[in-house]
């Protein structure tokens, strides 16, 4: 079977959640965490074990990568806006769980938003098999800096009727903030006390 040349997709989701009071205290600003994604056909489902992923992650990847930006960046304003940033994928029952992985973990997919908000850090996932209406959990970081902790959230959501059994849900998440009244410091102050190198804190 020929890799498909582009995604086979049946619908895009977007949701934007704005919290205005936390801890019975106004937010500092509106903090929006918006997610956006897509449900389409898994293109290795009903194929047996394919041993060759890759003509479909580089067919499918760049397209939906490019989409799932777009539909971020507009929700958000600018990419200026976009703080924190994430990534997730549902594989459904007829799939692999590598299959979710495989859209979701290639630079084909992941550098349209990385350079889009200009973003310096990894980004954050989970990848999941399950029916449809699974939850999808998108854990969010900071876009510069991995251990500031105020940007340490989750954004999560379901569709009823995705991912079926041969398809697979992916999407990104953004926040155009941190947590309001976040009070828990961040990470490298735990390494001053602990007296670990800063500087260095992979070797911790």
């Amino acid at each position: 079977m020929e890799a498909l040349v582009t995604a086979q997709i049946r619908k895009t989701y977007l949701n934007i959640e704005t919290t205005l009071i936390e801890g019975g205290r106004a937010a500092p600003k509106p903090l929006k965490l918006i997610s956006a994604a897509v449900v389409l056909k898994n293109p290795w489902a009903g194929r047996g074990f394919v041993e060759d992923l890759k003509p479909e992650i580089h067919a499918i990847a760049p397209e939906i990568g490019a989409l799932l930006t777009a539909m971020i960046l507009e929700a958000a304003g600018g990419a200026d806006n976009v703080e924190g940033y994430g990534k997730a994928a549902v594989v459904g029952l007829d799939g692999e769980l590598e299959h979710a992985n495989a859209l979701i973990h290639t630079l084909r997919f992941g550098n349209h938003y990385r350079q889009a908000v200009g973003a310096k850090t990894y980004l954050a996932f989970t990848n999941v098999r399950g029916p449809a209406n699974t939850p999808v959990m998108i854990p969010l970081m900071d876009k510069h800096d991995e251990g500031r902790r105020s940007h340490y959230q989750t954004i999560h959501f379901a569709i009823p009727d995705a991912p079926a059994a041969d398809e697979i849900v992916v999407a990104l998440g953004a926040s155009t903030g941190g947590r309001p009244h976040h009070r828990i410091g961040d990470r490298y102050q735990d390494l001053k006390d602990l007296g670990h190198d800063v500087a260095n804190p992979a070797a911790v």
